[in-house]
């Protein structure tokens, strides 16, 4: 590819990049601090009020990905932390509104189910208080019994890998709650016997052939792209503790042997995620992983909505807050806060791996989507 070339694409990426600002200044949540967004312009806040978390924190991350948190001033950031805060639990974990036993669902046990959406709403909502330098002292209480390596055991003997997917979320979150309780002096030993429990568990389980968890995964390609789906968020501890990845050259082979072409939100992400990781790993198919970034990214850049937005996937149908079965539901194929952040998560991380130092991109610190080692 020629320089010119790449000189397009990076004007091409610094434009899509405003518009997408330009897009952000519409969804601001009426009647909220200034900071708060809604999922997307179909998001009534005067039905669904809760659900402005969920736009505002995936609105945040964006914002401090691409550079666009600098004029939020410290007393606006104050009130932005105590409106966050304000949907905690005493024990630390994060709630909407409106969810109950009777509407929510991701496992037939309704403790798992509970389990998944506390971890994921508290994981992302202590994401976006980091990326406005308020995340201070977060109470992690809730997710104290894990600490106890019986405890942790049990409940990694119940991991159901027939669902690698919706289990490398559940590992993901927990494990960024374990990596911030190593700042507690208190309990920072009992946090690193979890992490070790939870490397430990992965050794044992990976599909050597694929570098994948999950069973099933060489008798049927859904099953295989639901393990890559999964496996992306499982790499994360891996990451962040600077440890091996048993057969990752198997897991680049796989993305790699995948075409080009926007799909989701999530699976677009997930395989860059990956391929980005493993360029700055090893030397292994650097090239083809170059080459595979430059002609995905024109793709993604396509893919922006007129607005500026980026939507999840343009199938027909609606989407709902994950989990939230019976709760909020808007329009797929529009854009939204969550799709929007995926998609410059990708677009971030290809720039960073074919234009190192091209555009100061803050990604996200704590493990979960968003997170890239060695990219800030």
């Amino acid at each position: 590819m020629t320089k010119s070339t790449d000189q397009a694409l990076k004007r091409r990426v610094e434009k899509a990049r405003e518009r997408s600002i330009t897009w952000l200044s519409t969804l601001a949540a009426p009647g909220c601090p200034t900071g708060t967004y809604r999922s997307s312009a179909a998001h009534d806040t005067d039905l669904w009020p809760q659900m402005v978390l969920p736009g505002t924190y995936n609105a945040l991350m964006l914002r401090a990905l691409i550079g666009d948190l600098d004029g939020l001033a410290g007393a606006e950031r104050g009130r932005l932390a105590d409106w966050i805060c304000g949907f905690r639990l005493a024990n630390g974990t994060c709630r909407l509104s409106g969810m109950t036993d009777a509407n929510v669902f991701k496992k037939p046990d309704l403790i798992e189910t509970w389990t998944y959406i506390d971890f994921h709403l508290t994981n992302y909502a202590l994401g976006a208080l980091d990326a406005i330098g308020r995340l201070d002292d977060a109470p992690l209480d809730f997710a104290y019994p894990w600490l106890e390596p019986l405890y942790l055991e049990a409940w990694l003997a119940r991991r159901d890998l027939r669902d690698p997917w919706q289990e490398g979320n559940n590992i993901v979150n927990l494990a960024s709650f374990l990596l911030l309780m190593r700042d507690d002096d208190t309990r920072r030993a009992a946090a690193e016997t979890a992490l070790e429990i939870l490397i430990a568990w992965h050794l044992r389980l990976v599909e050597p052939t694929t570098g994948f968890w999950g069973v099933g995964q060489l008798s049927d390609p859904i099953r295989l792209l639901h393990a890559m789906a999964g496996a992306t968020h499982n790499y994360h501890l891996f990451y962040a503790l600077d440890r091996p990845i048993p057969a990752f050259k198997s897991a680049v082979d796989y993305c790699l042997s995948r075409e080009p072409a926007v799909v989701s939100a999530c699976i677009d992400v997930d395989a860059v995620d990956i391929l980005a990781h493993a360029h700055l790993r090893s030397d292994y198919r650097r090239d083809d992983i170059s080459a595979w970034f430059r002609a995905f990214l024109p793709l993604l850049l396509d893919f922006q909505d007129a607005d500026g937005g980026f939507s999840d996937e343009l199938a027909g149908g609606v989407r709902r807050f994950d989990g939230w079965v019976g709760g909020y539901e808007e329009p797929q194929g529009i854009s939204n806060t969550f799709a929007a952040w995926f998609r410059w998560i990708a677009i971030a991380m290809i720039c960073e791996i074919l234009w190192p130092g091209f555009y100061p991109w803050r990604f996200r610190r704590m493990i979960g989507i968003g997170y890239f080692k060695g990219g800030n």
